[in-house]
């Protein structure tokens, strides 16, 4: 039996291996338990199935923030509970995709996980920190391509500060507060 509530866009955002999807993986299983409709748009999947035309550029990245908000939005319209979690680098893009859930009258919560680079570079999840430092990755976000921190945010999660699982359970608790879970 799936609970009915209304569909959100939880955008996750932060640097490369700062948390993003583990958190977003482990809240999608504990909402799907309790029989809640839940997608995990993550972003390396999606740019393998729907975006592979696009690069890193600054124009790409916004294209492909577009696109995944396009696909959040769309199941939020149908109850589903999106989570999405890019590195989205820009303030303008993720205010485009507020803007975007506020004129169709959808939920839009922004999360940032806020682990610093060294934190981020020391977990290096796909190999991109090392990458960067042989020379091979150029344009990684928060060492020579900007990461325009959130101004005000739903939440900050410190993922360098707590377990997942504490991550996970104060996300949580925002979509309780907001009658999202």
């Amino acid at each position: 039996m799936t609970h009915e509530s209304p569909g959100a866009t939880v955008w996750l955002t932060g640097l490369p291996s700062a948390g993003k999807t583990t958190v977003a993986l482990v809240a999608a299983e504990r909402l799907r338990a309790d029989g809640r409709r839940v997608e995990v748009l993550d972003g390396d999947e999606i740019r393998t199935f729907l975006s592979a035309d696009l690069g890193f550029s600054r124009a790409d990245r916004a294209t492909q923030v577009a696109r995944v908000g396009w696909i959040a939005r769309l199941l939020a319209r149908n109850g589903v509970l999106a989570f999405a979690p890019l590195v989205s680098p820009y303030a303008a893009d993720r205010d485009a995709l507020r803007a975007a859930s506020d004129a169709e009258k959808l939920a839009f919560l922004e999360v940032y996980a806020a682990a610093p680079v060294e934190v981020c570079s020391d977990r290096d999840v796909k190999g991109l920190y090392a990458g960067q430092r042989a020379g091979a990755v150029s344009g990684l976000t928060g060492v020579d391509a900007p990461y325009e921190a959130p101004a005000a945010p739903d939440l900050v999660l410190r993922t360098h500060e707590e377990p997942v699982a504490a991550s996970a359970d104060r996300l949580l608790a925002l979509l309780t507060e907001r009658g999202l879970a």
